[in-house]
């Protein structure tokens, strides 16, 4: 693997470091990291024996890959230096919200860019990415892209084009779960039980439904309708879901998130 440079030390360049040692692609002094003086750069080496570096020369100068992994809002105000630096380099970004036609300006030289769109499961590596590049990749590009964010777990290559939606989705998607797993867990107690329990049976519940959704390939129709007997209890519960349009809930609510995504991505 080339010699890969992480510009950000949190929970995602953490995941993808961690993920990239783990499945032995790189070894540790391949990899390289910074951050922004909050201190995670020197923590991240101290798990996992990758190097900090004290500047942005350092990070970058032996890196054939830098990965963006610091917050969206500080690519504005990165060291102008950082542009020459990177030049004939290829740059991977996870920042939320950041067109690739935006950071062509900040790495006019790069060689090639690639805006990628993870999700917070990828921080255990059970997330799924999806990304797009400025132009086609060489082999030895894509192959190391596909290494960086299998790190996360899988990974896809959409047009740029559908990441706002994929933002609205997948990206946002862990919170929709979460936030059924909270009202599963309150309607349990609601129903008598108490809260201990109530949130052990949604949790394995819905631990439990999502292995079988992946294990058989099968539609979740199909798999719901399993579950439902005539005019039995699931069905009573389902009726009342339709009734109040679960599924246009959820679809007004993918909208409305990527509608944002459009909406921050045309002002970064």
């Amino acid at each position: 693997m080339p010699k890969i440079s992480f510009l950000g030390a949190g929970r995602m360049a953490s995941a993808m470091v961690e993920g990239l040692l783990a499945r032995n692609v790189c070894a540790p002094a391949d990899l390289c990291c910074n951050d922004g003086g909050d201190g995670t750069a020197a923590g991240l080496a101290a798990r996992t024996g990758v190097r900090a570096a004290g500047g942005l020369a350092e990070l970058v100068a032996s890196a054939e890959t830098l990965v963006l992994a610091c917050k969206p809002q500080q690519l504005a105000g990165l060291d102008p230096s950082l542009a020459g630096l990177a030049a004939g380099k290829l740059v991977l970004s996870i920042l939320a919200g950041t067109r690739l036609d935006r950071l062509a300006q900040v790495f006019p030289g790069a060689r090639n860019i690639v805006r990628a769109m993870p999700n917070t499961p990828g921080q255990i590596g059970a997330g799924i990415t999806a990304w797009s590049p400025r132009s086609p990749l060489s082999d030895t590009d894509r192959g190391t892209i596909e290494a960086v964010l299998g790190a996360l777990g899988q990974q896809l290559e959409v047009p740029e084009a559908q990441l706002d939606a994929v933002t609205g989705l997948s990206g946002s998607g862990p919170a929709y779960v979460f936030e059924f797993a909270a009202a599963l867990r309150d309607a349990g107690e609601a129903a008598g039980l108490s809260r201990e329990t109530a949130w052990r049976l949604a949790r394995e519940t819905l631990l439990g439904s999502a292995r079988l959704l992946a294990h058989g390939g099968q539609e979740p129709e199909l798999l719901r309708d399993q579950v439902t007997s005539p005019n039995g209890t699931t069905f009573a519960g389902l009726q009342r879901m339709k009734a109040r349009d679960f599924r246009g809930t959820m679809r007004e609510t993918v909208l409305a998130a990527t509608a944002r995504s459009v909406e921050l991505s045309r002002g970064a």
